[in-house]
């Protein structure tokens, strides 16, 4: 009965959700021995590329909005605008209609967040244009983007102080484990600094949630990882990081990408 009613208030929760995704932060001390149990290297195969979008007073991420632009290297380019968190039945039902959209959760076994987003794709060349303040960081996002932004924010930013923060280089590897019944996808973000963060994650339908986050955690803890106990968030973690370096002055380096697509 216990069960049942954990799994009842979890699906409360999630209703008017499109999936969930658990997540889980894996401690710099482990992330070489995560690496080598699945053979991942970070090399210089198929990179990513982060940019931020916002104020360095993180006037946007405050509001609970995130602008972001995303390179891969050989593959697709894209931004999105994100609002965290929402309640789905506020968001109003016109943006569903549009391809990129959806309103997912991002689950722990401590915490839940419920996001909407809009994601599209950019032209290859334009993420780099605009970290190098060629053109304006407007251009990355499309009309529909922008009229998202006004319709959830319900408010005006001073788009004059937003800037790029970034990059971050990041590599994904997505693969399967006889452990467990979801595809596994593990993601290692690195700053400028050098500093790391590796996050494991699932995703699920609403009705596997509460049972998929309990075995999540089981699955980590018997592969002998420990989670991060304050579960960085990826997104935060590079923000405040680039916010700060970009309100000493400090802009977004495009250069310090190797690779030129």
């Amino acid at each position: 009965m216990a069960n049942e009613s954990i799994q009842g208030k979890i699906a409360e929760e999630l209703r008017g959700v499109d999936g969930v995704e658990i997540k889980a932060t894996i401690p710099d001390r482990q992330i070489e021995a995560a690496l080598a149990l699945y053979g991942l290297t970070a090399g210089d195969e198929d990179p990513r590329f982060i940019y931020f979008f916002d104020t360095p007073d993180l006037d946007l991420f405050e509001a609970g909005v995130i602008g972001r632009a995303r390179r891969v290297v050989g593959g697709d380019h894209d931004s999105t605008i994100k609002f965290r968190p929402v309640k789905p039945e506020t968001v109003p039902p016109l943006w569903s209609k549009l391809k990129g959209f959806k309103i997912e959760a991002d689950a722990s076994e401590t915490q839940t967040a419920i996001s909407a987003s809009l994601t599209m794709k950019v032209e290859k060349g334009l993420i780099k244009r605009v970290a190098a303040g060629e053109v304006p960081f407007a251009s990355l996002f499309n009309e529909e983007q922008l009229k998202f932004v006004l319709a959830m924010a319900q408010r005006q930013f001073d788009y004059a102080r937003v800037v790029p923060l970034g990059p971050v280089r990041a590599w994904k590897w997505k693969f399967t484990d006889p452990g467990l019944p979801w595809d596994l996808t593990v993601e290692l973000w690195r700053r400028d600094d050098g500093e790391r963060l590796l996050e494991a994650s699932i995703k699920v339908s609403v009705p596997q949630a509460a049972v998929a986050i309990a075995a999540f955690g089981a699955f980590l803890r018997d592969r002998g990882a420990q989670t991060d106990e304050c579960q960085q968030a990826k997104t935060r973690w590079a923000l405040e990081y680039h916010a700060a370096k970009a309100a000493n002055g400090v802009p977004a380096v495009p250069s310090q990408e190797t690779a030129s697509s």
